[in-house]
């Protein structure tokens, strides 16, 4: 995992096995222009209704239009704002009326085209509308690429917490166009990006290694090295799903960073001032000095997760993301991370990492550390 691959025209493909649920990722520059080759047995002679992220759409709506409109029997298509705000009861609600409106039978075909929003409130309506309908996930930004949009989580926030309102609904396909990447701002692919680091952090060195010597390559959008880190990213997550798709055991690694992340999006009101991957990242440095307080995590180990990220323009402490959720008590946090999903019996879950490549699922950490953690941060 030392070098990119050198492709012309580099393309991948992941499956995800699921049995009769099973999907392809498709991965590679140019795709959506070429949407039907990839597409083409799914969506051919349905109704097809794409619901796109507004901001996206005006770059990307109309190539995607254009690919599908002569395999299709009817195409409409939905825009809606991208940010948290849009992962709402309300929003859920209107989509769902305005889908409806369009004369749907269950033989319809969502397609959700955006990032990590759009992808699960997408997920959620094809969940729900009709009591069950297929959706296409083709998500536009790094971290719907190679998380989100991903392994069938869909649902939408609640005032007690994110993601608290939805379900486990896989999709038919996924379509990674790498080339839609180059249109993000910098900040949005920056944040994709410690979902990246994720994966090497909770189970793969090598892959961490291998991120060291491309991160400027993959976020200064070049093919190879896109396609590459999507392609592991993706291998890595459909593994785990394969094994747990409902999140009873091993998939809650990938909520590495996710407790104290999710604390710091609530506290910033899921207005879109805290990214989600720039909560992740900050996350990521908590849990690891969760482990060192626990003692089975190293300072080198935090040390070179804080260096990377930071050459990465991430945040790696909390008072990093002070401007945009203000000044908030470690205690208020903790009761945030209180009523984060993954508590169980009343304990907090959290993924603890013993070292660069091993992380852990813990259900017995005293919520005193995880404040202590917190309250390092503001001496």
């Amino acid at each position: 995992m030392s070098t990119i691959p050198s492709y012309a025209h580099p393309y991948a493909k992941v499956d995800v096995d699921l049995g009769d649920r099973a999907y392809p990722i498709h991965i590679g520059p140019g795709l959506l222009a070429d949407a039907a080759t990839h597409l083409g047995a799914l969506v051919s002679g349905r109704h097809v209704v794409i619901i796109a992220d507004k901001a996206v759409a005006a770059d990307h709506l109309p190539m995607l239009k254009e690919a599908l409109n002569p395999v299709v029997s009817r195409l409409d298509a939905l825009t809606i704002a991208g940010g948290e705000g849009s992962k709402s009861l309300a929003c859920f609600g209107q989509v769902m009326e305005d889908i409806l409106a369009l004369g749907v039978d269950r033989k319809v075909m969502l397609i959700a085209l955006g990032g990590g929003v759009i992808g699960d409130l997408v997920g959620f309506v094809a969940a729900s509308l009709l009591r069950g309908v297929d959706f296409i996930q083709i998500p536009t930004t790094l971290l719907a690429q190679v998380d989100s949009s991903v392994g069938g989580k869909t649902g939408i926030n609640a005032k007690a917490g994110k993601n608290l309102i939805g379900a486990f609904y896989q999709p038919q396909a996924v379509l990674a166009d790498t080339d839609v990447l180059k249109t993000l701002p910098k900040r949005e692919m920056r944040a994709g990006y410690a979902e990246v680091a994720k994966y090497g952090l909770l189970g793969d060195a090598a892959f961490f290694d291998w991120l060291g010597a491309h991160q400027q390559d993959i976020l200064s959008g070049d093919d190879a090295a896109l396609v590459e880190c999507v392609k592991i990213c993706c291998l890595a997550k459909a593994q785990i799903v394969a094994e747990d798709e409902r999140e009873s055991g091993r998939r809650a690694l990938l909520n590495l960073g996710h407790t104290f992340a999710h604390a710091y999006e609530a506290e910033a009101g899921y207005d879109g001032s805290v990214l989600h991957g720039e909560a992740v990242a900050a996350g990521m440095v908590d849990a690891f000095r969760l482990g060192k307080r626990l003692g089975v995590a190293s300072q080198d180990d935090l040390t070179a997760v804080i260096n990377h990220l930071q050459q990465a323009g991430l945040p790696t402490q909390r008072a990093m993301l002070s401007n945009q959720m203000g000044e908030v008590s470690a205690e208020r946090l903790l009761s945030h991370m209180q009523k984060d999903k993954k508590v169980s019996a009343g304990q907090i879950v959290f993924i603890v990492p013993h070292s660069i490549g091993d992380a852990r699922v813990i259900k017995t950490v005293d919520p005193a550390l995880a404040l202590d953690v917190l309250e390092e941060q503001e001496t």
